[in-house]
């Protein structure tokens, strides 16, 4: 983050059209972003994945193949062709936006042919644990990208560049994890299942050198390609974290640059993020899971949850320099693995807490800016309509009001359980301050500070209209609606 009060926006979602046009509206709609105040964009997986013009991104086929080459029944990927990708990169920049690109090192998905290979099958709730013999199994794990020809890598993925897979041909029924000949899974990873480091597909072996070299040489190929600004870490407690903090190094003297680096640890135990920042020596942010909960539960509870303790158990409170605070994103959006909805009547009240005060780098998601309609099954097996609203006009005030006044000193009022406040008393350059209330109850009031004696403030949500002017001291009573926020700046009139 190299821009004071930086904003970052996940352009995408999980359910966008699968027509090749995102890189093409991402050119098109850089200049306007930056405008309102997004000083960076996160974009998904480029690469080709294992579904071809219709996969997401994570289901990674070949790292080399950017929507350029006949592979998985297309050349472009869903987001659109290599040119498309590096011309909207350039026009972003260009724009003054940073780019985050999406960076999966855990797994690789859609082998070209299978391999006999030895194997012990290990329970999927506890890796540690064997629930077979060690037994011959014919494992999809010999990637030959043979659309691609060997241009840019000649390197073919074989079983020995895994440490584990979940599917043996041999016996298909079999629910376990096969934990390949002569492997181990990886310390550094979360304990969850015992040891979490398989995650899926065919899980790379970050201790062989092979690979090791292979993943350096692909950073070094797209950043040559790219000039990307950073990267968004996929699973990062799958994989062993000294390696990110590794990548990430050799990345920044290739580069010969400081490049921003999130890593998605999707926790809601503090230790456990705690432990990977210091395995990585703090050289990687991460996103604020745990606030992301904290939200969810508030949305579902309403009245009944306490909002004085909102960033209780968060990252942005124990590590503020380190937190990418968000409110929902591409996983944990309605029908997806790690859903967590957080309600839309919350939504104003959550990108206040994360836009409007100093601490997080806080992450817009595209589909809460601009909306997202799609149908798709849930768990139960039964297929549903999903409308999520846009909340672009707000948004775009809170923005405003974060490039324009979001500095000084930040006073907090977190003294009752359903209204809470905060004031920041602005600088010499950014004069007049703001104020903050929001409530999850009935209408709220909160008798704050904000250093501005005899000043007139407004509304900029529009949903109180009186004005309210602070007293001799620089005191107010400032408001909000219910199960609403309010925020209050300076009146120039």
């Amino acid at each position: 983050m190299s821009h004071q009060n930086g904003v970052m926006m996940q352009y995408f979602h999980w359910y966008l059209p699968d027509d090749g046009s995102l890189w093409n509206q991402v050119a098109e709609k850089a200049e306007d972003l930056a405008k309102v105040g997004i000083t960076s964009l996160w974009l998904p997986p480029a690469y080709k994945g294992k579904s071809g013009g219709l996969d997401v991104g994570y289901g990674v086929y070949d790292l080399f193949d950017l929507g350029e080459f006949d592979q998985k029944g297309s050349i472009r990927t869903k987001y659109g062709t290599k040119d498309e990708y590096v011309q909207a990169i350039k026009l972003a920049q260009q724009a003054g936006l940073s780019i985050y690109a999406d960076v999966v090192l855990n797994h690789k998905m859609g082998a070209d042919r299978s391999e006999e290979v030895e194997a012990t099958p290990m329970s999927m709730d506890d890796r540690n644990q064997a629930i077979g013999d060690y037994q011959t199994i014919q494992a999809w794990t010999h990637f030959t990208f043979e659309g691609r020809k060997g241009k840019y890598s000649k390197m073919e993925w074989h079983w020995w560049h895994f440490d584990a897979i979940d599917y043996n041909a041999y016996n298909e029924g079999e629910d376990a994890v096969y934990l390949l000949k002569g492997k181990s899974f990886d310390k550094n990873v979360d304990l969850e299942k015992g040891n979490f480091d398989y995650l899926m597909g065919c899980d790379l072996d970050i201790q062989n050198s092979e690979v090791q070299g292979e993943l350096k040489y692909w950073g070094e190929w797209n950043y040559d390609l790219t000039n990307v600004d950073g990267f968004r870490f996929d699973a990062v407690k799958h994989v062993s974290a000294h390696f990110f903090q590794e990548w990430l190094e050799h990345m920044r003297n290739y580069a010969k640059r400081d490049l921003f680096a999130v890593g998605e640890y999707w926790s809601y135990e503090m230790e456990a993020l705690h432990n990977f920042i210091d395995v990585t020596n703090g050289t990687v942010s991460l996103f604020d899971v745990p606030l992301h909960q904290n939200f969810h539960v508030a949305s579902q509870s309403r009245e009944d949850y306490d909002l004085s303790q909102i960033f209780e158990n968060t990252l942005v409170k124990y590590q503020p320099s380190l937190a990418v605070t968000f409110v929902d994103n591409h996983d944990s959006q309605p029908l997806q693995s790690l859903e967590s909805i957080v309600e839309a009547w919350f939504k104003p009240l959550a990108y206040a807490l994360i836009l409007l005060r100093q601490e997080g780098y806080p992450c817009i998601f595209a589909a809460d800016y601009y909306g997202a309609h799609y149908q798709d099954y849930g768990k139960d097996g039964n297929e549903y309509e999903i409308w999520i609203d846009s909340h672009q006009w707000l948004l775009d005030q809170f923005l405003s009001v974060r490039q324009n006044y979001a500095y000084g000193q930040q006073l907090d009022y977190f003294d009752h359980p359903n209204t809470i406040g905060w004031t920041r008393l602005g600088d010499d350059e950014h004069q007049g301050g703001m104020a903050v209330v929001l409530s999850n109850a009935e209408e709220g009031r909160k008798w704050m500070e904000i250093g501005q004696p005899n000043c007139t403030y407004i509304d900029i949500t529009k949903q109180i209209e009186h004005p309210i002017t602070t007293n001799d001291d620089g005191w107010a009573e400032f408001c909000c609606n219910g199960g609403s926020v309010s925020v209050w700046i300076k009146t120039t009139k």
